[in-house]
């Protein structure tokens, strides 16, 4: 059974301030993998879970991507998550892979941000200086989705005053 106490990660020192990163029960994020119970029965076993690529749809039919960064006027950026033939279905995951539906991760400098279940994401934190931005569609089962065995994913590089 799931632990109705989400966690709370604080004290990650971004320039002048303290960041505050909500994990919220969805799962925590460190070294690199999403750290969140997989299925109903609350299991972090991750060598059960197949985070194969999953093949779509090639042609009219496959998936596409953009992303676009918009300066928050209070703080961050805005992460903007531009898709077509493809459904964000958060009521799906860790379910089985259904043919252009998922959801996205997100990645700063090479380290994943979080799991998005839609079109917009508020970044925050980032320290002064240059940082890729990466977002990739992924299956349900939390493989990254390919067409024609290439990822759908974006990159783009921002730089931080």
């Amino acid at each position: 059974m799931r632990n109705p106490i989400p966690f709370l990660l604080i004290g990650l020192f971004f320039g002048t301030g303290i960041g505050f990163i909500w994990a919220g029960s969805q799962g925590v994020t460190f070294d690199g993998h999403d750290h969140v119970e997989h299925s109903a029965t609350g299991t972090t076993d991750h060598a059960s879970m197949d985070h194969s690529p999953f093949d779509a749809p090639k042609g009219p039919a496959a998936p596409t991507l953009a992303i676009t960064l918009h300066p928050d006027t209070m703080s961050g950026l805005n992460l903007q998550i531009q898709t077509t033939n493809f459904t964000f279905s958060p009521e799906s995951v860790n379910q089985a892979n259904t043919p252009n539906t998922g959801h996205a991760h997100v990645y700063v400098d090479g380290k994943k941000l979080s799991r998005i279940y839609g079109n917009w994401f508020h970044i925050t934190g980032l320290a002064s200086g240059e940082h890729l931005i990466k977002v990739e569609l992924n299956a349900n089962s939390h493989g990254v989705i390919t067409v024609d065995g290439a990822p759908v994913a974006v990159e783009q590089t921002v730089t931080i005053p």
